[in-house]
């Protein structure tokens, strides 16, 4: 296990999130109306489910908005969303891989590719960047959650193979498969996560200059910017130097 990484990825993610926490509600409900509406409205029973609703939870998004989207969901009269992953490659050959759930495979298509092409990326084909990260499970606690050792204790008791801590928080990662053990038994001992979710994590990261930083965030704004896509992951790192001039320019 590790004692502490980079935080960049995840935490300009986070911050757009509180930025535009509507259009994160959006996003998370969709993604409960489509796991209730394929197994069903059983939290307990619906593992897919559970981890969205527990998401959900974690950026504190209103009950009766949860319920209304597994309602929806486990009623049947939803749209009809398709999962599709796009790959491609930003400023700096810097590896991205796009997670959208859409009732509109062209329009999709077509807004991405255009973010791509805008700030300075090129689009690939599916499996062109994807060799180059693992799916993992990732739970993120508050640094209110506990300190460093206490949250690495809970971690190995929980079965998790990575930690990483910072300021902003605990970062702990799982086999894809053993998210939903993982998750429930780090409840038990440190609550309510933030975050708990399967991602994409980058085996090796690059460096980015800051001629390069701004274009390639501006990238990853614009595509989270989009209503259809669901997550967005890089291989990038991006020195704090670099990350202070560009919030302050």
């Amino acid at each position: 296990m590790a004692g502490h990484s980079k935080f960049k990825n995840i935490m300009h993610r986070k911050g757009r999130q509180d930025a535009q926490r509507s259009k994160l509600f959006s996003k998370l409900s969709k993604e409960i109306t489509v796991a209730a509406k394929m197994g069903g409205a059983d939290i307990e029973g619906n593992p897919r489910l559970r981890l969205a609703v527990q998401n959900a939870k974690g950026q504190s998004m209103p009950k009766d908005n949860i319920q209304r989207a597994i309602n929806k969901g486990a009623g049947g009269d939803s749209e009809d969303y398709e999962e599709i992953r796009y790959e491609g490659y930003g400023p700096g050959g810097i590896a991205v891989i796009v997670e959208v759930l859409t009732d509109n495979r062209n329009r999709s298509a077509s807004n991405v590719r255009a973010c791509f092409t805008k700030n300075g990326g090129t689009l690939g084909e599916t499996g062109s960047v994807a060799f180059m990260f693992d799916r993992v499970g990732e739970i993120i606690y508050n640094p209110e959650a506990g300190d460093e050792d206490a949250i690495m204790e809970a971690a190995i008791e929980a079965g998790a193979d990575d930690v990483q801590s910072g300021p902003d928080g605990h970062v702990i990662s799982c086999a894809f498969e053993d998210i939903g053990d993982v998750s429930t038994a780090l409840e038990e001992t440190l609550g309510e996560a933030e975050s708990v979710k399967p991602v994409w994590k980058p085996q090796t990261e690059t460096a980015v200059d800051e001629d390069k930083a701004g274009t390639l965030l501006k990238l990853i704004d614009a595509l989270e910017d989009d209503d259809d896509v669901q997550n967005v992951y890089a291989n990038f790192d991006i020195s704090d130097d670099v990350m202070s001039k560009l919030a302050t320019a």
